[in-house]
């Protein structure tokens, strides 16, 4: 239901280390950063490591261990946070397939939230 508004293409860049893109919570409630389990980004089809993906958010910045052990700090339903993704080797500017998969680890779901958003972004 959330995915169409996953992926923000409009805040898509380069970056000295990678690429940035903006990305919504799948969920209609906020979470601690600590219960996203996972966020996973593909390029034109080739999977990125989770540990290459930064969040920022509320102004602070967030490595995978950093956001599995905050229990304080937030995402809120329709806050666009900031995906920083550290790619070695040039890339190309212009139209890519991203893919974002967000698994969120919600209490009293007996099962994995996973949420996949795919879109044609322009990154310049």
């Amino acid at each position: 239901m959330y995915e169409k508004y996953m992926i923000v293409p409009e805040l898509a860049k380069k970056t000295e280390k990678g690429f940035e893109i903006g990305a919504r919570l799948p969920y209609y409630r906020g979470v601690s950063l600590s219960m996203v389990e996972e966020i996973e980004v593909t390029l034109d089809g080739e999977t990125l490591p989770q540990s290459d993906v930064s969040i920022l958010i509320n102004g602070k910045t967030y490595n995978l261990e950093q956001r599995e052990n905050e229990l304080d700090d937030r995402w809120e339903m329709g806050e666009v946070a900031t995906l920083a993704i550290a790619k070695s080797g040039e890339l190309p500017a212009g139209e890519h397939k991203l893919g974002l998969k967000i698994n969120l680890r919600i209490g009293y779901m007996p099962f994995p939230s996973i949420r996949i958003a795919e879109r044609n972004i322009i990154i310049n």
